[in-house]
């Protein structure tokens, strides 16, 4: 939908005219390399997507908050006075926890009417939870700081890290930073380099030259995946605990180099566990060497690291499944494809390719055929440029 018809849809269901209206965005992600590391203190290469959450708002005089999506029947209202009673809800959670966050750090929130609108789909691994924290955080602290007149820029940093806290602390899942950091600080035309352990960052061009990112949804349901999630950061924590009694000077995983994880990983005695502490060190070494590729414009370097990721999270990591590997396996036999792998928390949800540009048409239609035939699920695709962070649409 267009601004214009969410404009339209928003005073249909509202009232009034367009005075005070504002819109909002934020994107979802797509995580190019350096899965299950965030949380591990590690380092990631996300680019924000062009597919986004949108809200339309306007502020109200009273204390209330009233949502609606355009592709749900249902409408929710809360109170900002009494935001602990909605933890509940099924569907906006995340937006009232968010608005929970940002009072408890201290700002200013007046009551408002919002409309959403999403294109990231929803469940494939994409953080269409991020990019409706993130564009919510976005719309209240604009609306609040215009009702009460205050002046100041928004600390989009802050506000990534708010929306973490409002998903870890009101919604109850245990995520890592990433998703909200790069649905904040997205720009176009670039990755986003970021170190976990300190939010250190920079954006780093994607000069793909000739190649498109392309997204494809396993269309599978993901219904173990945060149990799943939950218990690997588990077993990432109990391998630290083992490597730091040899490593004192290493605060978390992210700061254990590949050497000393071969010296001291036979002190770690479950097989399970020592593998998922290889994944996550290894594959902080890949995304320093994808990011040093990436600056020498040498794609298909690049591109075999994000296969050697692929392979981790299947063979030690073991969150990719039937689904996910079916479609690597099938991209990699399409010609132009220098690179594939899942993305996002896995069990499900989307694989991320780098495809020649003139042989798009032709991967989509020959990994679509491949894919079906084995799994009898039909995939989704969705080509995508990096896109920029949350912002007012002016």
């Amino acid at each position: 939908m267009t601004i214009f018809e969410l404009k339209k849809k928003f005073i249909e269901i509202y009232g009034g005219t367009e005075d005070g209206i504002r819109v909002f965005s934020s994107p979802g992600r797509v995580n190019l390399i350096g899965e299950h590391t965030d949380y591990n203190g590690g380092y990631v290469f996300p680019a924000a997507l062009t597919l986004c959450s949108t809200v339309v708002a306007r502020a109200r005089n009273d204390r209330m908050m009233n949502l609606i999506a355009t592709d749900l029947g249902i409408q929710v209202q809360g109170s900002l006075d009494r935001l602990d009673e909605y933890k509940s809800l099924k569907w906006g959670n995340y937006q009232l926890g968010v608005a929970d966050e940002l009072q408890k750090a201290g700002y200013r929130l007046t009551g408002c009417d919002l409309l959403y609108h999403d294109t990231v789909p929803l469940g494939a691994g994409l953080s269409s939870s991020a990019a409706i924290e993130v564009a919510t955080a976005v719309t209240l602290v604009s609306l609040g700081n215009t009702a009460y007149g205050i002046d100041q820029p928004l600390d989009m940093v802050k506000m990534a890290r708010i929306c973490q806290k409002a998903e870890n602390n009101y919604v109850g899942v245990n995520c890592g930073i990433m998703d909200q950091f790069a649905s904040a600080m997205g720009r176009a035309g670039h990755a986003i380099f970021l170190n976990c352990r300190d939010l250190s960052y920079r954006h780093v061009p994607l000069n793909l030259k000739g190649y498109k990112i392309v997204i494809a949804n396993t269309n599978k349901k993901r219904g173990l995946a945060d149990s799943k999630y939950n218990e690997r950061r588990s077993q990432c924590e109990a391998a630290y605990d083992i490597l730091k009694k040899f490593l004192p000077e290493a605060s978390c995983l992210g700061e254990i180099s590949m050497d000393d994880f071969n010296r001291y990983k036979h002190e770690i005695k479950d097989e399970i566990v020592r593998k998922r502490a290889e994944h996550v060190i290894a594959e902080d070494d890949r995304v320093l060497k994808s990011v040093e590729a990436l600056n020498n414009d040498d794609i298909e370097l690049f591109g075999k690291y994000m296969v050697a990721s692929h392979e981790s999270l299947r063979d030690l990591y073991e969150v990719t499944g039937t689904e996910l590997d079916a479609l690597v396996e099938e991209a990699l036999k399409a010609d132009g494809v220098v690179g594939s792998r899942m993305t996002g928390a896995g069990f499900g949800g989307c694989t991320v390719s780098i495809v020649r540009e003139e042989t798009v048409d032709r991967f989509i239609e020959e990994v679509s055929k491949g894919y079906t035939s084995r799994t009898g699920l039909v995939p989704s695709f969705y080509i995508s440029e990096a896109g920029d962070g949350g912002r007012e649409l002016k």
